[in-house]
Parts: C-alpha cells; structure tokens; sequence
C-alpha cells in the first residue's frame, strides 16, 4: 500500500521504445521510490504538485481532472474493495488550503513519454530556467521562492501541445451554433429530453419517437453506450434525429476512445450539422455485459474533451497543431451530478467543466429540491451561474419498485423518503404512473421559479410518450428562438 495515495488499479506504464541499460536502471529506481510512496504509474507527466500529492493514475478510471458521478466518500464504484482516489484529492487538499490548485486542467498522458523516467528531466528543466526556485530563497524569500516553485512545477506539467490553465475562456464566435443555443440566448424555458438509441439497425423508431416529442421540445439527447453496452451509436441516431426534423444533441463520452476518434467523431459531426455535444466520461467497462471489455483506463475524461473540442473550434487547431481551415460550430455541454460528492466539491468539478468550454449543464435527476439548492448555491459562490445555462434533469417515476431501485443503485440519484412512499401507497401500476407524473410535475414548477435555471431535462427511460403530457401541463410548450446559422 502506498504512504501517501490508495494502491494501484493497473500495473506501470512500460515505454514505448527500449531505452540503454543505464536508462532503465535509473527508471526501475524512480519507480520503486514513487510507486511505494504514491502508486506511481509511471504516466510520465506527474501532476502530484496539484493534486495534493494523492497520483490520480491510481483511479481505476485514470482520471486527471476530478471525480466521477459515481464517487463516494466509503469508496470506489468501479473497486468496492479501495478508497475513490479524488475523495482522497479533494479531503487533503481542503486541509492543506488548495482546493483551487484543483482547477487547472490537466493534460491527457503523452504515450511516448509513459513509463520513462521524469526525474532526469526535471532536473535538466530546472537548470534550463534563468528565474526558477532557487534553493537559497527557501530561506531568504519564501514568497519568491514558492511562486518559482509552482511556475517551474506548471511549465513542466503543460505541455505545448495542451497548455492548460484554470481560467475562463469566452467562445469565440457571435452566432448561436444551434437552435437550442438560440432559445435559450432569447431567454426561452427550454425543454430537452432524452430518447434511447436503439439496439437493433433500424432508425424507425427513432423516427416514431421523433414524431412524438417534435412539437414539444427543442432538442433531443441521444446516450452513447450508456453503461458500456451497446446500442445504436449517438452519432447515427443524431443524424436520423435530424433528417426527421427535431434538432439532436450528440452524447460523446470518452470510454474506449482515443483522443484521434473523439477528435474525428466531433468533427464528423459537425460535418452532418449535428451541433449540440455533452461531453462525458463515460461508466467504467465494468458496468457492461459480459464478456468485459478489455479495462484500460480511459484515455481522456470530460473536462479534456471540453477543452480539446473548445480549442479545435475557437483557436482552429487539432490537438497534434494542425490547422483546421472549416471550424466546427458546435454548442458544448456537460454533465453534472449535484447530489454525489459534497456541493462544494462538484461545485469544483463544474467549474473545471466550465472552464474547459461547456456551455451547458444537464444534470442527474433533481428528486431533492432542498439538495439541488445547495448545489446551485455552490455554484453561484464561485460566480459560475452567469457562465453556463443549467438544464436540471427530470426523470417522472413510472412505478415503485423502479423508483426504489433508482434511489438505491443509480450513483448520483437521490429520492427523498417521501416520495418513496407516495410511490409505495399509491395503489396498482396505473396509480404508481400517475403518482410518478404527478411529482414530476411538481419538480417542473419549482424549477421554473427557481433563479437561474434555464430549462429542464426530461429523463423518461423507455417512456418517451409521456413528454408531451408532461411538457403540456407543466405549460412548458416551447417558443423557437431566430434560427441559429
């Protein structure tokens, strides 16, 4: 076990060329050293300076930028058996004052450098730099030598190719990239809504379920492998989405895809005029039928897909510097879970979110209202509610016992003991649906009082009739905005 982080999920990165006899020397030593304090993976860019000397490679999902929605403060959702690593993060940084060093956003591993040695070239870095720490202000100027230390530890840690940082970007460009981004620049209470791709090579019901939800929402979600299975990939069902008239939104997660395909899939996108993408991380391979996908860690999480997609469409340029001449309009989204860890520390992850270039947040289902206000509350603390329009999910309850297997095996879903029991008391199936719509209902009209929120996401699992109805007494009909270019 590790001094300082939890164990390691997967075993070291190996370079990716033989290095001499020497050189290998050296690297089994620095992996030997850090492994045993820190569970070092050898990726070949350490970010411990940030990360409150916790490695974030020991997450079984490899992620660099913060938790998951599925992270607990008993433990791990892919390993039971271990701590989630970003708990650790978060916690040691609190105590040591630095939970805002979490907000630069950190680059995806360079292949070429994993399982190399660093230590070598840190060295060399320091002695290259004319203004770096100097170990004699350690004890004449602490204050010098502390901002040396942490621009010496940035520069190694941002790459060129990356250049990450924890500031706001405003997108570039004037014109909303989308009807969707239109609305709700005009002000519009949008309503989204997520339909299921399906599992079989047909987009007819695609197409049905377009028919029903077209005149009664601005825009529809289509999930992207949802729990690492299968179905009908989001960018086709996007595209039969749009051929039949209603305007998709692309769900684009990370989850066994390289930085190239993510790359090529946006602008893929871009080229069939799909606009609107939430970019996710994706659940871990273990959540899928068997047999389990071979589980590497993933090679980018959410907040790098922001931040690689942003810069493709503002600064036209790939990530390898390619110039890209035809920008990409796209209108970026995120995730957002306000009911798992502590509001103030997804109020971190959604600043990194925002940061990286969402534009828009969809969120877990809101069962909780007082909980969602503290959420928001945390937002609005770290002045983010003017940065991004916020579409809180809304998912109507069809019976009970899916109501309780919600709240008790979804991550990031919580039903109050109230509900539960509406559900539990209302009679047969009929009256459990009813009871379902009845308190979505009730969610919609708070949310539509609520400062700040700019529309709802309907979550109706394999229930997509019920939209129109709830859309209609929730008097949420929709108003199209001009049309977007």
């Amino acid at each position: 076990m590790p001094l300082f982080s939890p164990r390691r999920y997967q075993r070291p990165f190996l370079p990716v060329q033989q290095e001499s006899v020497a050189m290998r020397v050296f690297t089994a030593v620095e992996r030997a050293i850090k492994g045993s304090l820190f569970g070092c993976r050898m990726c070949g860019n350490c970010i411990l300076q940030e990360t409150a000397f916790v490695c974030p490679m020991t997450c079984p999902k490899g992620l660099r930028n913060g938790l998951c929605g599925g992270a607990s403060p008993e433990h791990c959702e892919v390993d039971p058996s271990r701590p989630c690593t970003w708990y650790m993060i978060y916690e040691r940084a609190e105590r040591m004052g630095r939970l805002d060093k979490l907000l630069e956003i950190n680059a995806p591993i360079d292949g070429a450098r994993a399982g190399r040695e660093t230590w070598l070239d840190m060295l060399a870095h320091w002695r290259a730099q004319e203004d770096g720490p100097q170990l004699l202000d350690l004890v004449l100027d602490r204050e010098k030598f502390t901002a040396a230390w942490d621009r010496f530890f940035y520069d190694l840690r941002q790459p060129d190719w990356w250049q990450g940082d924890a500031a706001y970007h405003l997108p570039v460009y004037e014109m909303p990239a989308s009807q969707l981004e239109a609305s709700l620049r005009v002000g519009d209470f949008v309503v989204t809504a997520e339909i299921a791709p399906p599992l079989g090579a047909t987009g007819d019901i695609i197409e049905k379920k377009v028919g029903w939800l077209h005149d009664y929402v601005t825009a529809a979600n289509f999930t992207d492998n949802a729990s690492a299975s299968a179905r009908m990939s989001s960018l086709a069902s996007s595209k039969i989405c749009l051929e039949a008239g209603l305007e998709p939104v692309m769900q684009l997660q990370a989850r066994d895809r390289s930085r190239v395909i993510i790359e090529a899939d946006a602008m893929g996108a871009a080229g069939l005029g799909i606009h609107n993408i939430l970019c996710l991380s994706g659940d871990h391979q273990r959540f899928g039928p068997g047999p389990m996908v071979k589980p590497d860690q993933f090679d980018m999480d959410a907040v790098q897909v922001l931040w690689m997609l942003r810069r493709m469409r503002d600064e036209g340029i790939y990530l390898d510097g390619r110039e890209i001449k035809n920008r990409p309009e796209w209108f970026l989204g995120a995730a957002a879970s306000p009911f798992g860890a502590p509001p103030k520390y997804e109020a971190i992850r959604a600043e990194k979110k925002i940061n990286a270039g969402a534009q828009f947040i969809q969120t877990q289902p809101v069962f909780d209202y007082g909980r969602f206000l503290e959420w928001l509350e945390a937002l609005d603390k770290r002045n983010l509610l003017d940065k991004v329009y916020i579409l809180p999910g809304i998912s109507p309850l069809k019976s009970s016992r899916a109501a309780h297997f919600m709240d008790e095996n979804i991550p990031g879903v919580v039903i109050p003991p109230e509900y539960l029991e509406r559900m539990d008391k209302a009679g047969d199936s009929q009256a459990q649906q009813e009871e379902g719509i009845v308190i979505a209902l009730e969610l919609i009209e708070k949310l539509k009082n609520t400062p700040k929120i700019n529309g709802v996401h309907l979550m109706a699992v394999h229930w997509e009739s019920i939209v129109p109805r709830l859309v209609t007494e929730a008097g949420l009909a929709p108003r199209f905005a001009p049309e977007a270019h």
